[in-house]
């Protein structure tokens, strides 16, 4: 595993641009999120998602989430109701996952049974640059232990998976939690995870 650590407000170019790279040899990477440290690949790649689906040891079938970089062309990846993408544009950057009806763009493997997918934009540099730069969203699932509990020490991540992934990217200690999400992909929006993100507004009295 390649190993850099970048700084979190002004992340260093250099380094982006060798993740970048290997995501789109169809590589894995680890890199941090505005809550916790990420598997990442891009979402077009069957190979590298499938390697994620084998590290994660899951079947497929969780809610694998993907990161824009912005809201722009958020409708090339789902359908969004004007309520929706109101929502989403006063909470992101932020740490929501917030799940849509699935747009055709979008690789059925991260399709749910619903069709529906988990789209986040988080409020983290690294994050955002690196999807910028690679001009495609990439796959975001939350780095566990095989017992499912989430690992926040960088070195600990390097350790522990250092065979099974191309390359990391670290930005210190993430003493977060996992993203908040809400499905808008019905008329009334539903809260499926408390998570990091405020979730108040969407809870009825």
């Amino acid at each position: 595993m390649e190993y850099y650590e970048l700084h979190p407000i002004t992340p260093q170019l250099r380094f982006i641009t060798k993740a970048v790279e290997v995501l789109k040899s169809g590589g894995v990477i680890i890199y941090p999120t505005d809550t916790v440290y990420g598997f990442g690949c891009d979402i077009y790649n069957k190979e590298a998602l499938e390697r994620i689906y084998t590290i994660k040891q899951d079947a497929g079938t969780k809610l694998f989430s993907f990161i824009c970089p912005d809201l722009k062309d958020i409708s090339k990846y789902a359908k969004v109701s004007d309520y929706a993408y109101k929502t989403m544009r006063k909470l992101l950057p932020g740490p929501y996952t917030f799940v849509l009806p699935a747009a055709r763009e979008v690789p059925k493997k991260l399709w749910t049974k619903r069709r529906t997918v988990g789209i986040r934009i988080p409020n983290n540099q690294i994050a955002l640059t690196l999807t910028k730069e690679l001009g495609n969203p990439i796959v975001s699932t939350s780095v566990t232990t095989r017992k499912g509990e989430l690992l926040f020490d960088p070195s600990e991540i390097q350790t522990i998976f250092n065979s099974q992934v191309d390359l990391m990217l670290a930005a210190g200690a993430l003493e977060g939690e996992p993203s908040s999400i809400v499905d808008l992909s019905d008329e009334e929006p539903t809260v499926i995870r408390h998570g990091a993100g405020d979730v108040s507004m969407f809870m009825t009295s």
